[in-house]
């Protein structure tokens, strides 16, 4: 709670504002058995004109209390959707600084429940808070005090009832709360579980696991109905004991009262006053414990909102200004180990290199040998474990993030795009890319054949995930996308993969042809890819094994080899040793 409230603070002047209209509307409220009271006195006195007064009285009175009611939800809910909206903002914002290391901690299924449906359910709690649980308390406060003025010896039915009214509650409630951190760590995984379907749709179905799937999801909902069940059970005697103690207290009070009456202690008038007193006072007393209930389930969303914003970001920028480059579109790797958060061994062991302008970097090895964690590196996706990652001659970690990044056009082995259009997607490059950017862009990248033929060219719809491209023209799209950034430094990340042949080959010449300025980085499964780099470098269980160009490995590299004769054929292999 702390973590939030520190962050995000109540508007006090629309505070202070709500509770005088909430005072203002209990009292208001609770004048009414006290006219009641008046009224009947007024009858057996013969007072007609009073009478008439009277009831014109509590007719202003039910009117202010309405108006002032409404005022006050008002300001409530004004200040519930601000503090809501800034909330999401906060973790929206918080969200954007993490490094790939505490999204893979939280997951992504986990941060959406967070920044949705936890959001909503504290909202939820705040605007009974302020609508209900503001009011009701003021309301048996102010009517306890009337009953005792009016009668102060029928109050000690009061001073027995609320002390139990109040345990029960909190009993309840204690026991309700530790079902709820549970169900949300439950709705987190039903919300993965989801997610994975719908993003694996096609793989699903084309392995036959639909059943597979509605089992492991069956499952876990089961366990959350168990545990909503249980939660529910328990908060549902809440309102059965409350029931039940009011009852208590009602036939109490009448007795005593009854009594009092019978012998002269007290008037028929100020025994109905005292009553309806009485009845207000529980079931303010009611109403705050239904506001109340709902407090277990917040907390733990408040909890969990409070661990997104209180997570230290392993990757940030330093304090120290950027120290002045040595070079210009130089990669250096000295001596680099990396190992995932929590993994075992590290992923990556003792990987060295350089790579300046007008050079290709090639990576290539056997899937899993971490060929991808290398590149990741670049642009501190993740920090090295051991050893430096220079770009210019200046270590990653000195660089302003803006910086660093600002250098690199990078493309991810997962081609992204965003809803839109395509030229807006063309301009996380660049974001004042024009048509001609847009077209030199596109066609280094091959991608304006098949953008020339949409409807509406680079203003043409882009679906969520880009789901209405095929796979490789999303790839074209995300490589044009770099493209834009003319920038020092590129790294594609297997980004040919879903090419055919002659596509591969022309996009590649195209990129030597129009970037030969910059520096690449090329991982690739396809030795055909990489046959022109500067240097290949061959990994192996995280470790380098051959480095050189492409006829130097398959003379040098066992395993190089090996997977040039799988992709080549060992015919082509041989042919080409022989004519080196």
């Amino acid at each position: 709670m702390t973590a939030i409230f520190s962050r995000i603070r109540f508007n006090t002047g629309q505070v202070a504002r709500m509770v005088v209209f909430a005072l203002l509307a209990s009292v208001a409220q609770l004048m009414a058995p006290t006219m009641v009271s008046m009224m009947i006195d007024c009858v057996n006195d013969d007072k007609e004109k009073k009478i008439i007064v009277l009831a014109a009285a509590m007719i202003i009175l039910s009117i202010a209390a309405c108006i002032t009611n409404i005022v006050s939800t008002n300001l409530a809910a004004r200040l519930t959707t601000r503090f809501s909206a800034d909330l999401r903002r906060e973790i929206f914002y918080k969200v954007q600084d993490f490094s790939a290391s505490e999204v893979d901690r939280f997951g992504t299924s986990s941060l959406i429940t967070r920044t949705t449906t936890d959001v909503t359910m504290i909202q939820s709690f705040l605007v009974m808070l302020f609508r209900i649980g503001l009011l009701s308390p003021m309301m048996a406060v102010i009517g306890l005090v009337l009953s005792v003025a009016t009668t102060g010896k029928l109050a000690v039915v009061l001073a027995i009832a609320v002390p139990l009214l109040i345990l029960v509650v909190a009993a309840v409630l204690t026991a309700a709360s530790r079902y709820s951190v549970k169900l949300r760590q439950r709705i987190d995984t039903i919300n993965r579980l989801f997610l994975e379907a719908l993003e694996g749709v096609r793989v699903i179905r084309a392995f036959n696991k639909q059943e597979y799937e509605i089992s492991r999801f069956d499952e876990v909902n089961a366990e959350s109905s168990e545990i909503s069940r249980k939660s529910f059970a328990i908060s549902g005697m809440l309102l059965p004991v409350v029931n039940f103690l009011f009852g208590l207290t009602s036939v109490g009070a009448m007795l005593v009262g009854s009594y009092m009456v019978v012998h002269n202690t007290l008037d028929v008038s100020a025994l109905v006053a005292v009553t309806q007193y009485i009845n207000i006072i529980l079931i303010a007393i009611m109403l705050f414990a239904a506001v109340v209930s709902m407090f277990p389930d917040a907390y733990a969303c408040m909890k969990r909102i409070g661990e997104v914003l209180e997570t230290e970001v392993s990757i940030t920028d330093p304090k120290e200004r950027t120290p002045e480059k040595t070079s210009h579109g130089t990669i250096e790797f000295r001596d680099v180990t990396f190992s995932y958060p929590g993994a075992d061994a590290p992923v990556i062991k003792g990987i060295s290199f350089v790579s300046k302008p007008g050079e290709t970097t090639a990576i290539i090895g056997r899937t899993g040998c971490g060929k991808s964690s290398i590149v990741k590196l670049i642009p501190r996706l993740y920090d090295t474990t051991f050893g430096e990652v220079l770009v210019d001659g200046v270590n990653v970690r000195d660089y302003k993030l803006d910086e660093l990044r600002n250098i690199i056009g990078y493309v991810p082995q997962k081609n992204v795009l965003f809803s839109g259009d395509i030229a807006d997607n063309l301009n996380f490059g660049n974001e004042n890319g024009k048509e001609e950017d847009w077209k030199e862009a596109a066609e280094i990248a091959c991608a304006a054949e098949f953008v020339q033929k949409k409807d509406g060219v680079y203003h043409s719809s882009v679906a969520q995930g880009g789901t209405n491209f095929s796979g490789g023209q999303r790839q074209r799209l995300a490589i044009a996308r770099a493209i834009m950034k003319k920038a020092e430094i590129y790294i594609f990340d297997d980004s040919f993969s879903a090419l055919d042949m002659k596509t591969d080959k022309t996009l590649r010449q195209n990129i030597k042809e129009n970037m030969k300025d910059a520096t690449m980085i090329v991982v690739a499964q396809r030795v055909s890819t990489i046959m022109d780099a500067t240097r290949i470098l061959v990994l192996e269980d995280g470790e380098i094994t051959g480095i050189g160009t492409h006829r130097e490995l398959l003379r040098s590299c066992a395993l190089y080899r090996e997977i040039a004769e799988i992709q080549l054929g060992k015919e082509e292999v041989q042919h080409e040793l022989e004519s080196a």
